[in-house]
């Protein structure tokens, strides 16, 4: 999934060396989500949380992640780095510090976050690093990052109980970074990136999956 642009990093920009963007986008993201039919834009229906997932190639892992009944919608787009309003080719330098990712919109009361959660463990290595199969650079890393405080409790425990049957089983320690979403600002990517793997059912979709379930909590 590299552009002509991609140069792949094995460290991560610093905010003085990241690209400065722009304070508007430049383009209109999509309206409709082309599989749910539902908005990808907020406001959410009452009851709605976000949680927010990188784990590598974003095509796939919103694929993945639109297939979990009781999700609402699904976005691909930009966070954990320092560029504001970034393009898809500004990404892939590796000169923006984000992560190609996914938030998830769902109701709580629909679909179990731990759910959610074990979808994402067990659809990529999360010990990788700075790539996931095939993909190198900063922008595939294993990113986590919560709105609420059940979130946040699940995705700590989750991480150290996946940690510890990785380990056991050979794996280096899980490199996902974890923070709250308030401190990651979400752009928005493209329209063509949307739900590409339903426009586009045979393109890439590339994933280092370790073949491991997640436990039970």
């Amino acid at each position: 999934m590299f552009s002509s642009l991609s140069r792949p990093r094995a460290a991560m920009v610093g905010a003085e060396q990241a690209l400065p963007g722009r304070e508007r986008p430049v383009f209109q993201p999509a309206d409709t989500h082309l599989v749910l039919g539902t908005p990808l834009l907020p406001p959410y229906p009452d009851g709605h949380v976000a949680l927010y997932f990188g784990f590598g190639c974003f095509w796939g892992a919103e694929k993945r992640l639109w297939q979990v009944p009781g999700v609402y919608t699904t976005a691909v787009g930009y966070q954990g780095g320092y560029t504001p309003n970034p393009t898809y080719e500004e990404v892939c330098t590796g000169r923006t510090g984000h992560a190609e990712n996914v938030v998830v919109v769902y109701d709580p009361a629909r679909v179990a976050t731990y759910d959610l959660l074990k979808v994402f463990w067990e659809n990529h290595d999360p010990t990788q690093g700075y790539r996931q199969g095939n993909d190198v650079g900063t922008q595939y890393r294993s990113t986590l990052y919560w709105t609420t405080d059940e979130q946040a409790d699940l995705a700590v425990r989750t991480r150290d109980a996946y940690d510890a049957v990785l380990r056991a089983k050979g794996f280096d320690p899980i490199t996902t970074e974890l923070a709250p979403a308030a401190d990651k600002p979400f752009w928005f990517a493209e329209p063509l990136h949307q739900q590409y793997l339903f426009s586009h059912p045979h393109g890439y979709d590339c994933h280092a999956e370790t073949g491991i379930t997640l436990p039970p909590l």
